[in-house]
């Protein structure tokens, strides 16, 4: 969903699983789906994880726990906190697809897959790399406290724990942080460049 980006504080949910890959974010089953309507996706994000085979929810899976239960629609739980290299495997961009059509808008990690990172930034959802200091301190402060939040300024590039008040800085490419600053995807970038291109044609 495009949506600009700037500061987002939100509760979080936490996935402290490590090499978390593409097929276990969307089935491979789904790849052959005709749409890209985003709750189609989003109602299958860890779908394998998230119901069994009677399409009955795991009561394990975090998502299925009343702490975490709610939507980020319901404008909570907007960034998903995952562990270390996240979206490892193939490079669908489905995957991308279904985290953003369950509505996250950030993912925090020590460590991203780069063309999932790559493709979450296409798809309006901001990874943000930690150090994996800090990534453990996110889950600790999570397990004491579901609904502590997490401050994301996009502007200033930092993520603060707003439980202990600890901050760090994150990278992100200039152009990518552009776009999702004026909810742009590539397209309307260049089309918002189009005087000065047909000014260079017409030289």
């Amino acid at each position: 969903m495009k949506a600009k980006f700037d500061i987002i504080t939100s509760t979080c949910v936490p996935l402290p699983l490590e090499n978390v890959d593409t097929d276990q974010i969307i089935p491979a089953r789904f790849l052959k789906a005709t749409t890209r309507e985003e709750k189609f996706f989003g109602d299958n994000l860890f779908r394998d994880w998230r119901y069994d085979s009677d399409n009955k929810p795991k009561a394990g899976f975090v998502f299925n726990q009343p702490a975490f239960s709610a939507a980020p629609s319901e404008g909570v739980h907007q960034i998903l906190v995952a562990g270390k290299n996240f979206g490892s495997g193939s490079s669908r961009e489905h995957a991308a697809w279904a985290i953003a059509g369950y509505g996250f808008r950030v993912v925090i990690s020590s460590f991203f897959a780069d063309i999932h990172k790559n493709n979450e930034l296409n798809n309006f959802v901001l990874p943000v790399v930690v150090s994996e200091g800090f990534l453990a301190e996110l889950f600790e402060s999570i397990k004491n406290d579901p609904q502590m939040k997490v401050k994301v300024d996009v502007p200033n590039q930092t993520v603060t724990n707003l439980a202990t008040g600890k901050s760090e800085k994150f990278e992100i490419n200039g152009y990518k942080k552009y776009c999702l600053m004026n909810a742009l995807d590539d397209i309307d970038y260049l089309l918002q460049q189009k005087s000065k291109i047909e000014a260079y044609e017409n030289k």
